[in-house]
């Protein structure tokens, strides 16, 4: 790790909420090793009021409710603002934007582009002073964020991704060579979990564990965190496309420590959204089965990036325990919908933003025409992605370019190719 992060005195512990086993966090563990049902940690701080420090901006303004043990430099973090055309439009009279990726004008510098950077700096922040090669598996973005500040924090990282999605991962410059890039033909965002996890375990290195990486969630919080500050009080309405939800999650766990600390009454009702083509959550939720698209067919899968096989819905902690605490919802938009509120958004706030954002425009857009959203309701509208097309006009991207492609044969077979391990294993 950079020298200029220096560690910090820990200052939270980790707690089952099955069998209420508390643990010292070593910035690796996953989940509870007792034998139980499995169920995603929680985070006791020893600061149990919501104290930003006024003297930082970024996301490390919320250390306090961070599992970090260190601050990294460069950290950016959300931009709160009021809408007035896109308010306007849908009739709202309280839609606040939490705007998550590249607009100078408005203060906002996650330079890849997506609020997975914050999952990133706060997921390298609680590692160990000389941690292990991290495995992580991405559809996109995350790769992005982990290629990056991997490669600034000088953190061994192998990353897995589908190779259908290579050409999305644009780079200002090459990963380090302490950051492999591997990517699986014919896979989809569920097929690099799994290999990602096989690979893990014969490197002898720790996944970075996604949605049971209690730092990831955390990091993805401190979207609320910031609309906090911001709004007059508790949003009544959540809005964000998700995946596997691991920030709709991380937001639900921040709402509640709020409302513990005396801040609001009640956590905003969740509304979550999916691709109408491929929509596990949704179809978990509602009890339905929607078209089952591979990623093989873009032009029925409009986010690619939500399109997890196998999210965290019923275990103890995940999406469905936080809809049902929030009296929320899964929502789907289809791919023309999508596409018109990605243009409709450009047209009234005047930035560009990734597809998983737009669908979370078009649920939004959906809610308030059927009157599921009052008009007058404080709706908090995170766009997870924008600003792409701003970068590419003030700096030179490439595509990322893998150091491995594995065969679709070769990651079927459950176990890495051993030319794969020979590659990744000098990073250990």
């Amino acid at each position: 790790m950079p020298s200029e992060a220096p560690l910090h005195a820990p200052h939270h512990n980790l707690l089952c909420p099955v069998c209420a086993r508390r643990t010292t966090d070593d910035g690796l563990l996953l989940e509870c090793p007792a034998d139980h049902e499995r169920a995603l940690l929680r985070v006791e701080y020893a600061a149990k009021g919501f104290t930003p420090d006024l003297a930082r901006t970024g996301l490390f303004r919320y250390r306090d409710w961070l599992p970090v043990r260190r601050e990294l430099p460069g950290a950016g973090g959300t931009v709160m603002y009021r809408s007035i055309g896109l308010a306007e439009f849908l009739g709202l009279r309280h839609l606040w934007i939490a705007f998550n990726g590249y607009w100078p004008e408005r203060g906002c510098t996650l330079e890849t582009g997506t609020f997975k950077e914050l999952e990133a700096f706060s997921v390298l922040a609680r590692l160990p002073e000389d941690p292990p090669t991290l495995v992580v598996s991405s559809a996109g973005n995350t790769a992005v964020a982990f290629a990056v500040l991997a490669s600034r924090c000088h953190v061994p990282c192998v990353i897995v991704v589908p190779a259908g999605g290579l050409g999305a991962l644009m780079l200002r410059e090459p990963p380090a060579p302490w950051v492999r890039l591997i990517a699986l033909e014919q896979a989809d965002y569920s097929d690099a979990i799994v290999f990602a996890d096989s690979l893990s375990r014969a490197l002898g290195g720790r996944l970075e564990g996604g949605t049971r990486n209690v730092a990831r969630r955390a990091g993805l919080a401190t979207v609320l965190l910031s609309a906090i500050e911001a709004l007059p009080g508790m949003p009544d309405f959540y809005f964000q496309a998700v995946g596997s939800g691991a920030g709709a999650i991380g937001v639900h766990e921040a709402a509640r420590r709020l409302v513990e600390a005396g801040v609001g009454e009640t956590p905003p009702r969740l509304m979550l959204c999916q691709n109408a083509a491929m929509a596990p959550l949704y179809d978990a939720w509602h009890g339905t089965r929607t078209r089952q698209a591979p990623l093989s067919a873009p032009p029925q899968v409009f986010a690619p990036e939500l399109t997890n096989r196998h999210p965290p819905y019923g275990t103890r902690g995940g999406v469905r325990d936080c809809l049902v605490e929030s009296a929320g919802d899964m929502l789907v938009a289809d791919r023309t919908t999508a596409d018109a509120a990605r243009a409709l958004f450009a047209d009234l706030e005047h930035i560009d933003i990734e597809p998983a954002a737009a669908v979370a425009v078009a649920c939004l857009r959906q809610s308030v025409a059927d009157q599921t959203v009052p008009r007058d309701a404080t709706v908090l509208l995170n766009i997870t992605g924008g600003g792409r097309r701003r970068i590419a006009e003030q700096a030179l991207l490439s595509p990322a370019a893998p150091v491995s492609v594995v065969p679709a044969a070769d990651w079927r077979s459950g176990e890495p190719p051993v030319g794969l391990l020979r590659n990744c294993a000098v990073l250990q």
